[in-house]
Formats: structure tokens, sequence, C-alpha cells
């Protein structure tokens, strides 16, 4: 049950004064649907009214207060649609007030002849004369609390004006409750950091731009309480894993030494390490929940293989889970030759499979005959029975977040768990998101992979690229060429696409195929079977993940418009060419002027193939919310954590987090009731079911 304290802060957002359905809608839109959303969304800006100069001294467009006299008014003549003027004074010139549509008795009301008025807002100069149009307030001077001198700015959204959202979130900020403590008071102290009730009310009162930084204390001692939550949650997730008992699992490493013999190469040391992890953690009798990260071409599907062969060996069943159905059709072909020659049984089960062939397969699956199967999320679909299911690996892309990780945890026995990416993730970011889990990297590509090429070229030598292109793909190599996505239904990128399409058709003629997001997922895999192939020599791409193809004879890759494209991106694009024996190389084409940011990434790209030195220079260039991107669902949204600069604060959330689970892992104590009210407030709340659950 979330305490009833927190009741007021998760109230709906209509509950505020002058928030109605229509309004509602858009403020759930710039912030979120509840009051805590509200208060937990910082300041992006910064009215400042304190500026007072004379008439004669005010620059244009910049927002000021005048001290003035109201000297007469000036009405329209009746009929004429004209504005209506206020003429005002002080002792170095004169000023024009001017309001169009205005009501007389209002304006005469507040704008009195003959007193004194603070009106705020931009001068402008108009026929010689200083004038300033709708005054954004006009207060009394002895009433100087009627003007605010500082004015936070709030993200906005079509239709949704500046002074409703701040007056929506100062009611929020209002209703803010004093919460019990659940810091320590030295930690506090050391930091010079204030309560939350203090912190919440100085993030929403900045005076001066400086106030709106994420490391003013305010702002640090809010954050530190959202990593708190975060690492508090994921420890809890963790100790829930390990109190339940998994099954060990170990293999007697007959079939992992026919398939080792079968292989064409050595493994890396970076994968016998992997390995040596993910088979200690089979062994044990907790489950295992491992995040194995690699580069593309690192060698994870190798290393996910043996791992699967030793759930075999126990007797038991292995599956594995590929974001698309040609990924998981790939899988198969480039295991199949080693799953023959360690002597198991290799199958895929994908939407292709109809009627008998289906119920033939997953007879086969339930009573044991099938040792490995591969498929897409399908896998773990109503009426798809193991007789024995040990291990399930989930493949590259399929960005699954903490509750998803958990709902698995919960069909069937508990097999233990292999996740990969070949997306490297900065260290800070892999915390928040898999802090629950185990870690391996793999940081060697196995030997003989010739390092790509990589060059930043204009767009106006187009024609040179063009040209290389068709006399690669001449010699009978393929390539890819990537344009730019800004989101998946971008109309103008798309029309850019198949422009590029149309004119590369015209150069090489029928083998240049497309894909694009408004395409489905049949028509996609169709063109991406005939590149994979090589019925195709070019495959144009509007979007990054539909190119996860291996095509080991694609040696060029172009990235058109590079510098709209993040690092990691980029990254991610340039593994998919380098992958069999042959030079391959990575063109990036960008319209110049670069910005300092882009230049710096497309240097960084140039000097290193390192996918984890990328990552972290992408964090650092970037900052967290734009490498994450909003496809990367796995990852926690923080509201006013960043992790790009915010790292220190993360590690010591984490140690905290350890702390409390040593010294007070059912949250009991006076402390520990405190922390159960943060989990609620950050919507941790999964993570204090699990408690409760024992």
């Amino acid at each position: 049950m979330r305490p009833a304290i927190l009741n007021p802060l998760f109230a709906d957002i209509t509950v505020l004064s002058g928030v109605g359905p229509k309004l509602s809608t858009l403020i759930a839109r710039a912030a979120g649907p509840h009051v805590v959303d509200l208060i937990l969304t910082p300041p992006s800006g910064l009215v400042d009214r304190s500026f007072r100069p004379s008439i004669a001294d005010a620059p244009e467009n910049r927002i000021l207060t005048l001290e003035v006299t109201v000297d007469r008014h000036h009405p329209p003549p009746k009929g004429k649609r004209l504005p209506y003027k206020v003429i005002c004074s002080d002792e170095t010139g004169y000023l024009t007030l001017v309001f169009f549509h205005a009501r007389a008795d209002y304006l005469q009301k507040t704008l009195p002849e003959g007193e004194k008025r603070l009106v705020s807002g931009k001068i402008e100069d108009y026929g010689g004369a200083r004038q300033m149009v709708h005054p954004d307030y006009i207060a009394d001077p002895q009433k100087p609390g009627e003007m605010p001198l500082y004015e936070p700015v709030y993200p906005l959204t079509a239709g949704l004006s500046a002074a409703v959202m701040r007056k929506a979130v100062t009611q929020a900020v209002q209703r803010t409750p004093d919460l019990p403590e659940w810091q320590e008071p030295t930690w506090l102290k050391a930091r010079d950091w204030k309560g939350w009730k203090e912190a919440i009310d100085a993030v929403h009162a900045p005076h001066a731009l400086e106030d709106l930084s994420s490391m003013t204390p305010p702002r640090q001692r809010i954050a530190y309480d959202e990593l708190l939550a975060n690492q508090l949650a994921l420890a809890l997730i963790r100790k829930a894993r390990i109190k339940k008992k998994g099954r060990a699992i170990k293999g007697d490493g007959r079939l992992l030494a026919k398939a080792r013999a079968a292989l064409p190469f050595s493994l890396t040391n970076a994968q016998k390490e992997a390995l040596k992890d993910i088979f200690d953690d089979m062994r044990a009798p907790e489950r295992m929940v491992r995040l194995l990260q690699g580069d593309v071409g690192s060698g994870k599907t190798i290393v996910a293989f043996l791992s699967m062969l030793t759930a075999v060996e126990a007797g038991a069943q292995a599956a594995l889970m590929a974001p698309t159905e040609i990924l998981a059709r790939q899988h198969l072909e480039s295991l199949a030759s080693l799953a023959e020659a360690a002597g198991v049984t290799l199958e895929i089960l994908t939407g292709r499979d109809k009627g008998a062939t289906r119920v033939e397969k997953l007879e086969r699956l339930k009573t044991g005959a099938i040792d490995i199967l591969i498929g897409t999320h399908a896998l773990f679909q109503e009426g798809v029975d193991f007789r024995d299911l040990a291990l399930v690996v989930i493949d590259e892309q399929h960005r699954f977040g903490v509750r998803q990780r958990v709902a698995l945890a919960h069909k069937g026995p508990k097999p233990d768990l292999l996740v990969m990416t070949a997306t490297p993730i900065p260290r800070t970011l892999s915390l928040t998101a898999y802090g629950d889990m185990e870690h391996s990297r793999i940081t060697e590509k196995p030997p003989g992979r010739k390092p790509v090429d990589t060059r930043a070229i204009p767009m106006s030598r187009l024609d040179e690229v063009i040209a290389a292109v068709k006399r690669v793909t001449g010699e009978g190599n393929q390539a890819y060429w990537v344009c730019p996505l800004v989101e998946e239904s971008d109309v103008i990128d798309l029309t850019a696409a198949e422009e590029r399409f149309e004119s590369l058709k015209e150069v090489l003629g029928e083998r240049v195929g497309l894909v694009h997001g408004r395409m489905s997922g049949p028509e996609k895999d169709a063109v991406m079977e005939r590149f994979y192939r090589g019925d195709l020599s070019v495959l144009i791409a509007t979007t990054v993940i539909e190119v996860g193809v291996n095509a080991p004879n694609a040696t060029i890759m172009i990235i058109e418009h590079a510098e709209r494209f993040g690092l990691a991106q980029l990254h991610q694009l340039r593994g998919r060419v380098g992958r069999g024996d042959k030079k391959s190389s990575c063109i990036l084409l960008y319209r110049p002027p670069l910005g300092e940011t882009a230049k710096a990434r497309l240097k960084v790209l140039r000097d290193t193939e390192d996918g984890f030195v990328i990552a972290e220079e992408d964090l650092r260039l970037r900052g967290a919310g734009d490498v994450l991107g909003a496809a990367q669902s796995g990852f926690p949204h923080f509201r006013l954590a960043d992790i790009a600069v915010h790292g220190e604060l993360l590690a010591a959330a984490r140690d905290d987090a350890k702390l409390i689970m040593e010294r007070d892992p059912e949250l009991k104590t006076v402390r520990g009731e405190a922390l159960r009210t943060l989990l609620y407030l950050f919507s941790r709340d999964d993570a204090v079911k699990l408690l409760s659950a024992g």
C-alpha cells in the first residue's frame, strides 16, 4: 500500500484549481498526469524582471521593469479598430503602453491617471517613440509582491501557455507535504543539503540562471533521492532473485569439446572470461541473470551457444530469442554446423510455422526432442511448452526493462537468463538499467578482423561516393546506404530515402533495395532477405534497427547526414560492415558547416573502433537523454537526475543501497520505513511489492 502521506501527490492534476479535462490533457503531455509529475518537472528557463532601468536607458528586446507615472489615456475613436494607448513617463522620457482589443474600464482602473505604476515587459521603438505592447505585469509600487521578480519557465506543449503551466506547478509545489527524512543526517550535513520539501521549494524558485543548473545543492539533493530510489529498487530485485532458489546446471564438457573442435578459430581471452563467468553462474544454486555486452562482431553468439550446450549436457533445453525473424534465421544458419558437430538438435519456431509443421515442432519441444530452440518473442506465447527449459538467451535490441525481467522470471521453472547487447552501454547507464544483473564484457574482436576505414566527406562530393559504390558493387560486393532518421514516421526523411533509391537505381539498375519504417514486417523481411542472399547490391534504409543483418559481402557503409546521428548509432551502423575478411570502409556524408559537437563526434569515430570508449564519449558529448533516445525503453526515465553529470552521486547511491540491504534488508527501521516512502514517491513500488511478497 502506498503511504497515505503521498496521496495528495498522486492525485490527478484535475484537483488543481483551474485545471479542467482539456488543460489536464495538455499538462499531462508536458509533464505527466499526477501532481507529483509537476513537482518533479524542474524549470527549464527563467524570466528575470529584476532589471529596473529608466525609460531613456531601457534596451530593446529584453524583459525589464519600469516605474512610471500614468499621464493620460488615449482610447481609440468609436468604431475605429485602433489600439488603446496610455502615455506614461519618468524623469528621463515618455513611454506609450499599447493594448489591442482592450476594455477601457479595466485599463482606467488598473492604470489611474496621475498614479505611479510598475510595468514589466519588452520595450520597442515605433516611429521614433518608445512603446511597450501589452505589458506582462502592471503593479502598484506600494504592493511589489503583486509582480514576481523571477518566474520559472517550464516545458510546454502546443496549446499550453507558460502562465497556465507555471500556475499549475506552483499549486502542485504548495501541496508538497513534509516527508519523513530518508537520507542519513551526516550525509546531508556533509553535502550542505536541505530537507526534501525545502529542496523542492528551492528547485522551483530560481533567482538566477545559475539556479537552473543540475549541480545546485537543491537539484543535487533531489537527483540523489531519485538515484537512491533506483539503486535500492534494483538491490531489492536482486535480493528477491537470490532468495528464490534456481538450480545448479553443470555439464560434463563433452558437447562443448565437440563444438570447440569444429570452430574455425580459437576463442579470444575475453570470450573465455565471459564463458567462465556464465558457467560459474549456471553451476550456482541461484538463478543466473547476466548481461553480456560486446561490440558488433565480438563473438557473443558463440559464447551464448556454448552456454546453451552446457544446459543440454545437463539434460535440459535452451532457447535463443532474437528481435526479428530474419535475425532468428541467421542465427539458425550460423549455428547449424556447430550444432551438427556437437550432435544436438537445433530448431527454429517463427510465425511462418503453421498447421501440422507447427504442431509437430511443439510436440517435439514438449517431449525434449528439440535441444535448442531459436525464435522471436513468440517463444514465450501460450502453447509453447518446453520439457525442461534451463537457459534463456535474449539477443540484441530486445531492449526490455527491469519490470519485463521480473515478469519473465515468473514464467515456468525459473530458467537462467543471459541478455546480450551489441550496444555498448556507458558504465553509469548500465548501473541504472542493469544494476540487478551480473555483467560480462567482451572487449576484444576475433583475430583477423580488419579495421574499417572511416572517412568524413562533405555532401558536395556525393557524385564521387556514388561512383565508389558503383565500383565496389561491380566487383561483387554489397553496400548499405543509410538515410537519417528523426522519428520513425518522418515524412521528410522517407522522401529523402525514396529519392536516393530512385537516383541510385538510375546508376546501378534494379539491384537496389529500400526498407523504411512504414513498410510491414513481411515486406521489410523480404527486402532484407534478398540483400542477405546477395540478390541486391545496395540496401537503402531509413531506420537503424532494420540494418541488423549479417551480410559478409557488405564492404561499404554510407551514412548520409552523419551529423544527425549519435556516436553510438554511427558506431553500430559501421559495425555492419567488415564482418568478412575483405577490407571495408564507412563513409560519413555530412552537410557543412559542422557544429563543435558534430565535429567532435566524427573525430571520435575516425580515431577509435572501441565501442565502450565511444559510448562513454557519446554520453559526455550529448548527455544521457539523447544517448538513450526513445527506442531504448529498458532504461529508466529520470526526472532530475542526469547521468552525464551525476555519475559521482550514482556511485554513492549504489554504495548506500548496498549498505541499506546489509543493515536493514526488510526496510523495517525508522529510516527503512522512510525509504519505502521514497520508493513509492519515485514509482519504484514494484520493489516494495517484492518485500511484502517475502
